[in-house]
């Protein structure tokens, strides 16, 4: 169990990674 709970934290960090960028790139007037 140890192994899922590490694959889905790193998706989930991955993907705010992500979402951050896209969000960035959308709007850049924010940065």
């Amino acid at each position: 169990m140890g192994d899922v709970l590490m694959i889905l934290l790193l998706v989930a960090i991955i993907g705010a990674l992500f979402a951050y960028l896209i969000y960035a790139l959308i709007y850049p007037e924010q940065f």
